[in-house]
């Protein structure tokens, strides 16, 4: 039995298992190979079962992704969520294959501008509930509505997430749809945690999704992420969670160990964190990888990142490095040095700027030599 009181929400199931209302926190991670390789797929899902997740999510992104994930349902035992991207109707076919669907608030402003958000939301909330299945509402710190952006003050990353979230709330809640949770996630531990916060204060009925998107690497991916578990769990706040970390395929388990080791330590009383993670030198964040990843090469290009910038690691420069064109474009422009992943290449940026085109095999020269203009500038 949990010591800790956790906050009062609602119960929402997905598939077997009900998260919310007290019950266990659900530990779930991502499939990382493309969907439409449907034995890759399954042997994935399989490994991730092995290791004990309660909920395995897989991007989709086309009707040849929909096809593959009808295959690939027939072979799970845990149940499966669906990210949904820009073509939130796909939730018509996907809907009926899974238990739980991930919509992102931000992207749902890009798809048929010539319709409201309500009206896309209200597509969402009917299938969800013709088929008997739950939804995530899941707000990303680089893909927010960029209407609600423009609503706070530069510099504020929370507010407009925030915003967001709740909005879709209402939204879901005006429709009678209630079967939902939520997720506030960022890059940096300590915008997650006042995130939630902020949230659960608001929305306590609500459950929360916790998880540290492009924590990175072990094991400063786990060090980010326990410093966000460790001060939301212990507050009662969060009723499933999601470790993000750039691993090979073949280790994608370990996300769920070290989910239930966290759990395990936070329910004892076993801290290992400060209240406050202070960054203050290198810091490489990394994206976990999921079937949108076009080469599996971003994996090694990462672990080679870290590797070639080592000496850099007193030096307060940030390094985000992404392997899709979904969250690569986005999600590096508040990093120093940005890299997002292509098939034959890798996109370069110093902020939001474009330096160029790389080879994989070439990229790491030049990121050694902004590393150093970076360290000589300082």
């Amino acid at each position: 039995m949990s010591k800790i009181e956790r906050n009062p929400t609602r119960p929402v199931g997905i598939g077997g298992i009900t998260i919310g209302s007290g019950h266990p926190i659900a530990v779930q991670s991502m499939a990382a190979t493309r969907t439409r390789d449907i034995e890759a797929t399954i042997h994935q899902i399989q490994l991730l079962e092995r290791a004990g997740a309660d909920v395995i999510r897989i991007a989709v992104d086309s009707r040849q992704d929909v096809e593959a994930l009808a295959q690939i349902s027939e072979h799970a035992a845990t149940a499966l969520s669906v990210d949904l991207q820009e073509n939130y109707r796909l939730i018509r076919q996907v809907a009926p294959l899974v238990q739980k669907v991930r919509y992102n608030p931000g992207h749902l402003y890009h798809h048929e501008k010539d319709k409201s958000i309500r009206d896309k939301v209200a597509f969402i909330a009917g299938e969800a509930a013709r088929h008997d299945c739950a939804l995530r509402v899941g707000v990303n710190c680089g893909s927010v509505d960029p209407d609600k952006v423009g609503l706070f003050p530069r510099g504020d990353s929370i507010s407009p997430m925030l915003a967001s979230a709740l909005e879709h709330c209402s939204l879901l809640d005006e429709f009678g749809f209630t079967r939902y949770c939520v997720s506030l996630k960022d890059s940096d531990p300590n915008k997650v945690i006042e995130a939630n916060q902020r949230f659960a204060a608001k929305r306590p009925d609500i459950p929360l999704h916790l998880g540290v998107t492009e924590a990175g690497m072990p094991p400063e991916g786990i060090v980010k992420t326990r410093v966000a578990f460790e001060q939301l769990l212990s507050r009662g706040i969060g009723d499933t969670i999601r470790v993000s970390l750039t691993l090979p395929f073949k280790e994608k388990g370990e996300e769920i160990r070290v989910g239930r080791e966290l759990l395990a330590d936070i329910d004892a009383g076993r801290f290992r964190s400060v209240p406050y993670f202070a960054n203050q030198g290198l810091n490489i964040i990394s994206c976990p990888s999921c079937s949108r990843v076009e080469n599996e090469a971003f994996i090694d290009l990462a672990h080679n990142v870290r590797a070639v910038t080592a000496y850099a690691r007193e030096h307060a420069i940030t390094i985000a490095i992404m392997g899709c064109r979904v969250n690569g474009p986005g999600e590096t422009d508040d990093a120093d040095l940005g890299l997002w992943c292509a098939p034959n290449f890798v996109n370069l940026k110093r902020g939001a700027e474009l330096i160029g085109q790389f080879p994989y095999d070439e990229v790491l020269d030049r990121i050694k030599l902004e590393v150093d203009q970076f360290i000589a500038s300082a």
